[in-house]
């Protein structure tokens, strides 16, 4: 039996946990490639135009998904916590692509609202696996092995990793730190985000995203915020923008987003104006399916070299 996996939306947050899951389960996982024009310009045939660039791209990872295997799981993402929902691309997910993608017939919705309990999650794990005809011992432990992996991974983070793109660690005696925030789907895949993370690196930039800051620093900005927001996504980038004004930890913070999104409007927004009471250096990368890679180069190269200009000016009147 064969499980494909599209390599888009909450893969990069949750990949580790639902690959694991299904593999100690005996299932064979298949993830689609990595994205590509091709897989691109599959999922703009399929979506609406109106529709926001990570959207049209996990349609067409499904549709280089469908052929290869026995299902494409496709998770309607509710909430993973008591506070916020995720946005309403991932709400209405199987919905859109059952009726986008009329030849799918191998799609496995799954509904994930753990807002109710700290068992649902295990109780969604054992009812999953009863459609695989598999045992509760079985699935117990494919439970908690998935568990497992899904720690580490957020360990890799919080140690200067970024697993999702292939970096073990960073060596911190660089002469800037940015924080790059967005969200996961658009950070994590080198084709959408034209890979602005490792050109940071390359120009010898430390980066740090939203997954490297620890789950309580983040919740201690809970009640300094003007509001909380309704996306779970959202409510992460944010905090993790204001512990980072807060600490002034950072040079300089990069908002990554994608063109149309609405709850990314907000977010950008707030921490736009907020950035100028804290003196906090901030960019706004916008993305869509036609950002092209020169563009985006001239603005990071030009906001590294004033970072670097600003920083020694600080050092030589400290001296």
């Amino acid at each position: 039996m064969k499980i494909g996996i599209p390599r888009a939306l909450a893969y990069y947050a949750y990949y580790p946990f639902f690959t694991t899951f299904f593999e100690k389960l005996g299932l064979e996982v298949v993830v689609s490639d990595e994205t590509t024009k091709e897989i691109m310009d599959l999922g703009i045939e399929d979506t609406i135009t109106d529709a926001c660039v990570p959207l049209k791209l996990f349609h067409g990872h499904v549709r280089n998904l469908m052929n290869r295997v026995d299902y494409v799981f496709v998770p309607r993402l509710v909430s993973v916590n008591h506070e916020a929902t995720f946005c309403p691309k991932f709400l209405g997910l199987p919905d859109m692509v059952i009726c986008s993608i009329p030849k799918l017939k191998n799609m496995l919705e799954v509904r994930i609202d753990l807002k109710k309990s700290r068992f649902e999650l295990f109780k969604l794990c054992m009812k999953l696996a009863r459609r695989f005809k598999k045992g509760f011992f079985k699935a117990y432990n494919a439970y908690l092995k998935a568990c497992l992996s899904l720690k580490n991974y957020a360990h890799q983070f919080l140690q200067g990793g970024i697993p999702p793109l292939g970096i073990v660690g960073q060596k911190k005696n660089k002469a800037i730190t940015l924080a790059v925030v967005g969200y996961p789907y658009i950070l994590y895949d080198p084709y959408l985000s034209l890979d602005l993370i490792k050109k940071l690196i390359d120009m010898g930039v430390y980066v740090v995203t939203p997954e490297m800051i620890a789950k309580e620093d983040k919740q201690k900005q809970v009640g300094k915020i003007r509001k909380n927001l309704f996306w779970t996504f959202s409510n992460e980038v944010i905090r993790t923008a204001y512990s980072l004004f807060e600490k002034g930890s950072v040079d300089g913070i990069i908002h990554v987003t994608a063109f149309g999104c609405g709850p990314d409007f907000i977010v950008d927004k707030l921490m736009e104006i907020d950035a100028k009471k804290y003196n906090m250096p901030f960019l706004t990368v916008t993305i869509d399916e036609h950002t092209g890679q020169e563009g985006l180069n001239t603005r990071l190269e030009a906001f590294v070299d004033m970072l670097k200009i600003k920083k020694a000016k600080k050092e030589a009147a400290l001296a």
